[in-house]
């Protein structure tokens, strides 16, 4: 079980949850939320490190914030004021999809702080958007349900039940195995989307979102992975990425799309190894 700490620092308070014992490692996303139940990501990592899964402003029980202050760049702010307050020297950086994105940020204006990130299904830029395997590009030929299932989500006149039945579709786009997923989520796990959090990020910061030039000069020992068949942020961008950073190295899950970390978990735990190791 996750236990719930409430954290002051110099930039507000934060909610963690913590799990697990060995090296520290920080693990978060640009905009989900979470709780005691944990989270299918972080979950993977516990048995070989001391995890802390922050809530970010805005989310779960954190601190409110100004809308400024929902950048990934503010946000690193956060993440540091949180290590600072936590006594811990130097720690390590996992995260998934946006939360890559963070980490990437993370590594490029504080690398004094990080032991090691794990990055995966991420982009260093906005084109991602572009790419027609990416469901989101007006390109792809699953962005026109896929508007549908965000209109369902997003509407006050679906019903709860019309909701669940669009998030699980939208879920399914980013499964190698769609019909695997009862297998896969049949635990209870935390990961709410945070609309204020997301509408910045989309609204905000992805129209200028580009990293890749800062990537050369990131030294931070680091593992790039991706599904082959991602739909989100496709593999190509993560491959972008490795080319970049000097001290990376690329795993690519040949039966994954967006979560190998669930579709491919045996193969996850070996990576995991490696990471512990670098």
């Amino acid at each position: 079980m996750w236990k719930k700490v409430m954290i002051e620092t110099s930039r507000g308070r934060f909610e963690i949850f913590i799990c697990g014992e060995g090296s520290p490692l920080c693990v978060t996303h640009l905009y989900s939320e979470y709780s005691e139940l944990g989270n299918y990501f972080a979950d993977v990592f516990v048995e070989k490190f001391q995890v802390f899964l922050i809530n970010l402003k805005e989310a779960g029980n954190s601190c409110k914030a100004e809308v400024e202050e929902l950048s990934m760049l503010e946000s690193c702010k956060d993440l540091e004021a949180i290590r600072v307050a936590l006594h811990i020297d130097k720690w390590s950086f996992a995260g998934h999809s946006t939360g890559g994105m963070l980490g990437l940020m993370y590594a490029i204006n504080y690398p004094s702080s990080l032991i090691k990130i794990l990055v995966g299904g991420a982009a260093a830029s906005n084109k991602y958007m572009e790419h027609e395997g990416s469901m989101y590009s007006v390109n792809s030929p699953l962005n026109e349900r896929l508007i549908e299932l965000f209109s369902i989500m997003k509407s006050s006149e679906s019903t709860k039940e019309d909701r669940i039945k669009a998030n699980r579709e939208w879920t399914e786009m980013s499964l190698y195995h769609p019909i695997k997923f009862n297998e896969y989520f049949s635990k209870p796990s935390s990961g709410r989307v945070v609309r204020k959090r997301l509408e910045y990020y989309s609204y905000q910061e992805l129209p200028n979102y580009n990293i890749i030039d800062l990537l050369s000069e990131v030294s931070t020992p680091a593992i790039i992975y991706c599904g082959k068949y991602d739909t989100q942020c496709p593999l190509t961008f993560s491959e972008e990425i490795h080319r970049y950073m000097s001290e990376s190295k690329m795993y690519v899950f040949n039966y994954s799309n967006h979560v190998p970390y669930i579709e491919e978990q045996r193969l996850f735990l070996e990576m995991i190894n490696e990471f512990e190791q670098l």
